[in-house]
């Protein structure tokens, strides 16, 4: 028993610690605004009768989470001079995001949809740099043995907030307060997460960022900006004329890829000509990495095997498997996110224990062996109890994974670019979701079910090879950066 307790106890005190402690109230706060600008408003327009194109262009405002790394510089080179770094900006983005709430709850979908429009981008924004902060702080608070509980934690924290504005909102809506009064609520919750910012603990006092001239970088970011835009406009132009009328989706797909890649070429170049040392420096910083291209590599397709097979998989139950709407929401939502909390708590429980190399190699083994649950599902009879299985174990294998890839993140970051790294690695992270979908219904259109849940096994095996290759290089991020002091709890 003795024995027992002592293998427990570095586990005890990495979960019992206020650092880990404050990644739950704060992963919350970052998970909270999501459905507002999205599920949540999408319902409130089609309850008030809002013609259907009118609610597909609301989807737009989802865009500030795809560019927020544009504007992470600006977050790591200037501070409010109160609370200490990081979480001065936290306090500002919770207290505007409970103004904008409270804004919504003020305008009448049939009269002003265009400030409702505004205020869902505002809110998009106010959240993207709400993440971006969080995601840093969590980066420059946490230690090396913290980071797979931290990862965790936040995990748990972002999901259950992700119910609150999304599915307990619409219930409050429909069956109590009204669309108007459950904003306000949600406003409310806000200002409460400010009071949590309050109390968390503050960051390291070591404080290595750079420390360039205002106007220069205010004036690397305006070019940055219209250079990159003015690239996407002609790009984006000049590929739509090339194609025919009615181009297929891929090569519309590669044609948007293909502006979208001149478009950060130029505002690249522009950021180095004119001077953004706050956007240049942290990659330049990344690059003097031993192989630093293999580690942005294997960032792109470490979940591609995930990403794969949770492309289409609501459509799979539905379609290919037989099961109803009502059967795939009752399991594969709510058994879904339970089995992703339970996964994610697990690892960052075993991330305390093991190396964060061994970790990323197991969970990826667990992740793509996992997606052979929907292989037998696709070639067997229709059966309950073997979609429940399937589901759990994806999920479960998925939350494993996905603690240990935040950690892995949270160890790629340097401390003076936390930001602005963090958000850029994040976003390269999520190129390969991005692409699968397209693949993904070609693929089963061609080969059929079973054959794509096979070839979702495969592209697991690149990264998985690719991190055995950058054993080294990983396991030399399980220590604590040199001259580095702990936060206080």
């Amino acid at each position: 028993m003795s024995a027992a307790r002592a293998s427990l106890a570095p586990l005890a005190q990495v979960f019992a610690s206020g650092r880990i402690a404050a990644m739950l109230g704060l992963g919350f706060a970052s998970g909270l605004p999501l459905a507002l600008s999205s599920g949540t408003l999408q319902a409130w327009l089609t309850v008030e009768g809002i013609d259907i194109k009118t609610i597909g262009i609301f989807a737009l405002a989802g865009l500030p989470y795809t560019f927020k790394f544009v504007w992470a510089p600006l977050l790591d080179r200037f501070e409010p001079p109160f609370l200490g770094r990081r979480r001065a900006w936290l306090l500002i983005t919770q207290l505007l995001l409970a103004v904008a709430c409270f804004g919504m709850a003020t305008f009448d979908p049939k009269t002003s949809i265009g400030m409702l429009g505004v205020i869902a981008v505002t809110i998009a924004f106010l959240s993207a740099s709400q993440d971006v902060v969080f995601d840093a702080y969590r980066a420059d608070l946490l230690e090396p043995a913290e980071r797979g509980a931290g990862a965790a934690v936040s995990v748990l924290g972002y999901r259950l907030a992700m119910l609150v504005s999304g599915g307990l909102a619409l219930i409050l809506a429909d069956q109590w307060l009204g669309w108007p009064n459950t904003f306000r609520v949600m406003g409310v919750l806000f200002v409460v997460m400010a009071g949590i910012t309050l109390l968390a603990p503050r960051t390291p006092t070591d404080d290595a960022r750079i420390r360039s001239d205002a106007r220069r970088e205010w004036r690397g970011f305006v070019a940055m900006v219209v250079a990159g835009g003015v690239a996407w406009w002609l790009l984006d132009a000049a590929t739509r004329a090339l194609l025919p009328e009615r181009p297929d989706r891929f090569a519309r797909l590669g044609a948007d890829t293909v502006a979208l890649m001149g478009a950060f070429g130029a505002a690249l170049w522009a950021a180095r000509r004119a001077g953004f040392p706050s956007f240049v420096e942290p990659w330049d910083a990344f690059f003097t990495r031993r192989r630093a291209i293999g580690l942005l590599a294997l960032i792109v397709l470490y979940k591609l095997g995930d990403a794969f097979a949770g492309s289409l998989s609501t459509a799979f139950l539905i379609r290919g498997a037989g099961f109803t709407a009502t059967e795939v929401g009752a399991v594969n939502k709510v058994l879904g996110l339970v089995a992703t909390i339970v996964g994610a708590l697990a690892g960052g429980a075993l991330l305390a224990k093991i190396s964060l190399w061994r970790a990323l190699l197991w969970f990826g083994v667990l992740q793509a062996v996992s997606n052979f649950g929907y292989w037998l599902l696709a070639v067997s009879p229709k059966s309950y109890a073997l979609m429940t299985a399937a589901i759990g174990v994806e999920n479960l294998c998925g939350g494993l994974g996905t603690a240990a890839f935040v950690a892995f993140l949270m160890a790629l970051t340097d401390r003076r670019f936390t930001a602005a790294q963090y958000a850029l690695l994040s976003a390269l992270a999520a190129v390969g979701r991005v692409y699968v979908g397209p693949a993904s219904g070609v693929m089963v259109e061609a080969f059929g079910w079973p054959t794509f849940f096979l070839v979702t096994v495969i592209a697991a095996l690149p990264g998985l090879v690719l991190l055995w290759m950058l054993r080294r290089e990983v396991e030399a991020l399980d220590a604590p950066p040199p001259g580095t002091a702990a936060a206080d709890d």
